[in-house]
């Protein structure tokens, strides 16, 4: 039964995540992609790279439920899997160039500036860890790291596969966002530059529903 779960959400959050950064593959067509291994006809071949490779990436945090949060080799290796069929040159490598956020009124911070920020974020991870609830961590860990935004391209996959990290290793449940709710999740992290509370509440609620999934597919 768990590793139909596993599977089960191996689609949902492949699906799901991709939808959200413009992937046109359907929940059906990922599932096709993913479990028959089998192309979708007019769709273009990055969407079935992202999916397969994400579906990778997904896999790798499972191997680290043992672990204390995880180190930035993790997050590079995470974003090498998920990008590599992309940008092999660009996979699991902070970005050397300057890059703007269609929509947000907040600049990143310039590139040289990455490896210092990362290292800093993840030396005061495990004080965090000692203070938040493990759903308002997986919350604070997706929007930090989306702040300084360290790839050229899949910060956004990157930082919910973390999120979700975080949440397993505390046995939780996975939080999966639907595209549907895109406009709100977008608007909900564009207002944490400010505060972040409707974010946090905003991830809340979508551990909340993966709860109540889970209890509907247990029925």
């Amino acid at each position: 039964m768990l590793s139909q779960l596993k599977t089960y959400y191996r689609v949902g959050l492949t699906y799901s995540s991709n939808a959200l950064e413009s992937n046109s593959l359907t929940e059906t067509e990922t599932k096709v992609v993913l479990e028959d291994g089998l192309t979708v006809g007019g769709k273009p071949l990055r969407d079935h790279l992202e999916a397969v490779g994400h579906s990778e990436a997904y896999d790798f945090i499972f191997s680290l439920l043992s672990d204390n949060l995880f180190t930035e080799q993790d997050i590079l290796t995470l974003h090498r899997m998920f990008y590599t069929k992309i940008d092999e040159g660009q996979a699991g490598r902070y970005r050397r160039q300057r890059v703007f956020i269609s929509g947000s009124q907040h600049a990143v911070p310039n590139w040289p500036d990455v490896p210092l920020l990362m290292g800093k974020w993840l030396k005061e991870l495990p004080e965090q860890k000692k203070k938040l609830h493990p759903v308002d961590l997986a919350a604070q860990v997706h929007k930090d790291f989306v702040f300084i935004h360290p790839f050229v391209d899949g910060n956004g996959r990157v930082a919910r596969l973390l999120a979700n990290l975080v949440l397993i290793q505390t046995g939780h449940l996975l939080v999966i966002i639907p595209p549907i709710l895109r406009a709100e999740y977008i608007n909900s992290l564009e207002k944490a530059h400010i505060d972040d509370t409707d974010f946090q509440q905003f991830i809340a609620e979508r551990v909340l529903e993966t709860q109540r999934d889970y209890l509907r597919l247990l029925k």
